[in-house]
């Protein structure tokens, strides 16, 4: 080649001469070459950023400006000797001395530069000194330059380098005009390969720039050097693929193809035979998660903007790009998230173990198995799945629907579901001026009930109400954390049962509670006063609720609790008659006296019978066909006028619980 036959390197033969060649840092391009065309120069100068970005090219470049014949100038002419000289393959200007404070950055280097440094320039206009790896200058050997930087010659210009700004004193920093540059952009980078293998005639695969940019990671002398090595590689036909991806060590696009392809079908046998391969194939376990990694935050974009290969957020042939947007739509923004999370934390494991094919191994299998974890991520992961139609690699039991819990007292009628429950039936005994069964109330105030006339004793039931009121249809949830809502409420009735076995008082203030909404991990309840909101979680019954969907639903949330508004309970729940639109909770109210012609309405009437109060449409002395017995209502009264009723009125705390 070219390059091999003049004995340069290509980061070399391709250096730049001008600041116009000078890609990806016209932020500091542009401002110093204005300076030089309105003659604001500097006597010092600092420019710090990545290496192999063009700080020491700037500097040259800079130099070569100030000692030019027509300058300074920020357009070299390049003919004349200065110009020459400081040309990328000239032999240099005895004006522009260049030091490594790698190896001259002590007291006695910087004692030495600044004897010679009052010394007139030979040939050219200014005496420039150009300091590379300016942070390697010890402490002692910046306060020996500091006078002389401060105060300089007019002939004298100083030039810092440095990859570590921050190393340099700052009264050395504060002496300077600091130019910071950036790595160059990958767009950019590629441009200028693809200018110099055209340059150079070699035949070069549109997917080995991808893989060199990659490599360089914005460095453009560290992208020139593995370019030459490939080139140096290369035969006839040129640069191909495979040879690329050998010599650098990256996975090889189709491998990650498989394993992203496994992930999405939940196919563990597909996973581990890609694994197989990359151990087989003798590549690094490390490296390939890195790749995978890699590849699962392009997917990640190309699920969120679709168009990211179009838009430039990827760089990505439309032939990849079209095959990758498929895999991330079958595999799922939750599923890609959790999977990316899953493969970081691997590849972190994997710094220094002594068995990485493992660690890899174990990685895969957590991708695969969501249902083994019990975060809010893998939960909605297992919901999307479902969705899909994806099917799950390990089959999960069957889960017995939960039973209605049983009263300590007398057996309470099982409840049919609302699409199996009968339509309800006339009283056998009708009262002559019983009023019709009314709708479902509207909310009111707690403390209100509307006054009803005194009933003669003994008194026929009434009938109950059994048939639920017709509720409006729910809206379509698409999303997954509107589906996890809707099993949590079917599932409620069965986390009553389990509450109750760990505490009558805490399933008690959980009968009359609703599921309002569960979002960021955050599982809200809705109670109808806000006494028994206060009294559930200042008692420490929400840690009871929280430890029973834990251990037996597998689920970990933060219970939250509001108080107001209309209950709504999801019907065929124990202990209901009707569904919450057509059932309004029990009201709490302080021991009235005894009714009386005299007494106002709102405290007459014999429903008056403890600290809580039966809906209206409750018969006296009697409940709904499936509602709570008299000794039921006897047990939550005496259980709510001691340690809850306590609590709850007066602030106290529960310490400990005994039951019988």
């Amino acid at each position: 080649m070219a390059a091999a036959a003049s004995g340069l390197a290509l980061y070399r033969k391709y250096r730049p001469a001008t600041f116009a060649e000078v890609k990806g840092q016209e932020h500091v391009t542009g401002p110093l070459t204005q300076a030089l065309r309105t003659g604001r120069i500097n006597h010092a100068y600092l420019f710090s950023g990545p290496r192999g970005c063009g700080k020491t090219s700037s500097a040259r470049i800079l130099a070569r400006s100030l000692n030019c014949v027509k300058g300074p100038t920020p357009e070299p002419c390049g003919v004349c000797d200065s110009c020459v000289a400081l040309a990328p393959s000239g032999p240099g200007s005895i004006d522009v001395i260049e030091i490594d404070a790698a190896s001259h950055g002590g007291v006695d280097d910087a004692r030495e530069l600044r004897e010679r440094a009052f010394y007139t320039p030979v040939s050219g206009r200014f005496k420039i000194y150009i300091i590379d790896e300016a942070h390697m200058v010890t402490q002692q050997g910046f306060n020996a330059l500091l006078k002389l930087v401060e105060e300089p010659p007019p002939h004298l210009k100083f030039i810092f380098a440095t990859t570590e700004p921050e190393k340099v004193i700052a009264t050395i920093r504060s002496r300077t005009h600091h130019y910071p540059f950036r790595l160059v952009p990958p767009s950019v980078l590629r441009e200028l390969m693809q200018d110099i293998l055209r340059q150079e005639g070699v035949a070069v695969e549109d997917s080995v720039l991808p893989l060199v940019v990659r490599a360089g990671a914005g460095s453009v002398r560290d992208s020139l050097s593995i370019l030459d090595q490939l080139l140096a590689g290369s035969d006839e036909s040129g640069l191909s693929y495979e040879r690329a991806v050998a010599l650098l060590g990256f996975t090889d696009a189709s491998l990650l193809d498989e394993i992203a392809d496994a992930f999405a079908a939940a196919d563990g046998a597909a996973t581990f035979r890609v694994v197989n391969r990359v151990i087989e194939g003798g590549h690094e376990p490390r490296r390939f998660a890195a790749d995978l990694l890699d590849r699962l935050r392009d997917l990640i974009v190309l699920a969120a903007v679709p168009d990211a290969a179009v838009s430039g957020l990827l760089d990505l042939p439309p032939d990849r790009a079209e095959l990758m947007a498929r895999q991330a739509a079958s595999f799922g923004q939750v599923g890609l998230t959790r999977a990316a999370e899953i493969v970081s934390t691997g590849l972190d494991q994997m710094r220094g173990a002594t068995s990485p094919r493992l660690l890899l191994e174990l990685t895969c299998a957590q991708v695969l198995l969501p249902a083994a974890a019990t975060d809010e991520k893998s939960l909605l992961a297992r919901l999307e799945r479902l969705e899909k139609g994806t099917p799950s690699t390990v089959p999960q039991s069957p889960r017995r629907p939960p039973q209605p819990a049983q009263d300590d007292g007398a057996e309470r009628a099982r409840v049919p579901s609302p699409a199996a429950r009968p339509a309800p039936q006339p009283p056998e005994q009708p009262r002559a001026a019983s009023p019709p069964a009314r709708p479902a109330p509207e909310p009111r105030e707690p403390a209100r009930h509307a006054p009803e006339p005194p009933r003669s004793a003994p008194e026929p039931a009434r009938p109950s109400v059994s048939a639920p009121a017709p509720a409006a249809p729910a809206p379509a949830a698409p999303a997954p954390a509107a589906s996890a809502v809707d099993s949590l409420r079917q599932s409620w009735p069965g986390i009553l049962d389990a509450v109750k076995r760990e505490s009558k008082v805490a399933w008690m203030l959980l009968t009359n509670a609703s599921v309002l909404s569960l979002e960021d991990g955050i599982l809200t309840l809705r109670f109808p006063r806000d006494g028994e909101m206060k009294g559930f979680s200042v008692s420490g019954h929400d840690a009871i609720l929280k430890r029973v969907l834990s251990t037996d639903f597998g689920l970990n949330v933060t219970i939250k609790g509001v108080a107001g508004g209309d209950v709504a309970v999801q019907a065929g729940r124990p202990g209901t008659g009707a569904p919450a639109a057509a059932r309004p909770p029990a009201v709490r109210r302080d021991p009235a006296p005894a009714p009386s012609e005299a007494a106002p309405p709102e405290f007459a009437g014999p429903e008056f019978a403890g600290p809580y109060d039966e809906p209206d449409d409750m018969p006296p002395g009697g409940s709904h066909g499936n509602g709570p017995s008299p000794d039921d209502r006897a047990v939550r009264n005496a259980e709510l006028t001691g340690m809850d009723l306590i609590q709850r009125e007066l602030g106290g705390q529960v310490i400990g619980e005994f039951e019988g």
